[in-house]
């Protein structure tokens, strides 16, 4: 019953705040007439909260076990033979408190399998939280086989054809020295109303990656809004058939000095009237966050396409990680 109170407090504050946008502009909380102002305040309040949550919860994920501060390795596999562990002899040496041979993980076409090293696999060793056994590895999708022991984790991913070992340790020195995220202050005026035009027919987006390699998404559309007197356009991607929000890769001004230089993540609600018909959408830069780069040398992110890499500074969102 509190989770559906406090969706329908949301939903009404949601209301309140576009009810606000058509009265005074694109700004969510430009000036409004005396008469609306007691609703629009309740609106912004309501607004800080839920974002300063999201804030917080933000932080959380990023300092958490699975979390992207626990990155310390992001190794391409060869065809054949990959020997893992933390003795000098194997192909790929993990940096961690582990076993000196972990497994051998081979490379044939497109299936890699786990083999055991010479002795067995080491004690507790699991995939998917069972004990480990020898053969093949789900390398795609959102599950992939997480080959673990203790506080280590070991994940195949398809990238772009090739497979990259991602090992993320529990105890990275990078986790243990996190304090905080860096904020802007929250600022009203980075939220926004944004007209949505659908693709017809549908577009893929051809994003470069800081691998060097290329990654297609389905773009559905372009958002247009205005910002600081400028009409601005940005075209956002789906990360999946099923995704639920749309992902603006967005690069500004602010990257030459406050802000992450690999560009920024904004995930935004679908447009009113679906993703195929015009409409408007909410984009709230409020929330834009930084990409897993900003917080590890080994992760492999898409960069901002051509067409979202603005030049006006957007002030607003998280700023440059500093440990």
């Amino acid at each position: 019953m509190t989770g559906r109170l406090a969706m329908n407090r949301r939903s009404a504050a949601r209301a309140a705040m576009v009810l606000a946008s058509s009265l005074a502009g694109s700004c969510l909380f430009a000036a409004r007439p005396a008469a609306a102002q007691a609703t629009v305040t309740s609106a912004e309040s309501e607004w800080r909260e839920d974002l300063a949550a999201w804030r917080l919860r933000r932080a959380k994920a990023i300092d958490a076990p699975d979390g992207w501060l626990t990155l310390v390795g992001m190794e391409w596999l060869k065809a054949g033979v990959n020997s893992v562990g933390t003795a000098d002899g194997n192909q790929i040496q993990v940096h961690a408190q582990t076993p000196d041979h972990i497994g051998l993980l081979t490379v044939s076409g497109k299936t890699v399998q786990l083999l055991a090293p010479s002795g067995g696999f080491p004690a507790d060793l699991t995939i998917d939280g069972k004990p480990a056994r020898e053969g093949p590895l789900t390398v795609e999708g959102k599950l992939p086989s997480k080959i673990a022991w203790h506080g280590l984790s070991l994940v195949v991913l398809d990238r772009g054809g090739r497979f990259a070992l991602r090992i993320e340790d529990n105890d990275s020195p990078t986790r243990k020295d996190f304090k905080d995220l860096n904020w802007y202050a929250p600022d009203p005026q980075f939220s926004v109303e944004a007209s949505w035009t659908p693709y017809t027919p549908a577009h893929t987006e051809k994003l470069p990656t800081v691998s060097g390699s290329t990654l297609e998404l389905p773009a559905p559309g372009v958002a247009e809004f205005a910002l600081a007197g400028r009409t601005l356009t940005l075209t956002p991607v789906l990360e999946a058939a099923a995704a639920k929000t749309l992902l603006f890769i967005v690069s500004d001004a602010t990257g030459k000095e406050s802000t992450f230089a690999g560009g920024r993540y904004l995930h935004a609600p679908f447009p009113d009237h679906g993703l195929d018909k015009p409409g408007k959408l909410i984009l709230d830069f409020n929330r834009l966050e930084n990409s897993a780069c900003a917080y590890s040398p080994y992760a492999s992110c898409p960069l901002p396409p051509e067409r979202n890499r603005l030049t006006v500074p957007i002030e607003a969102g998280e700023k440059r990680y500093t440990p």
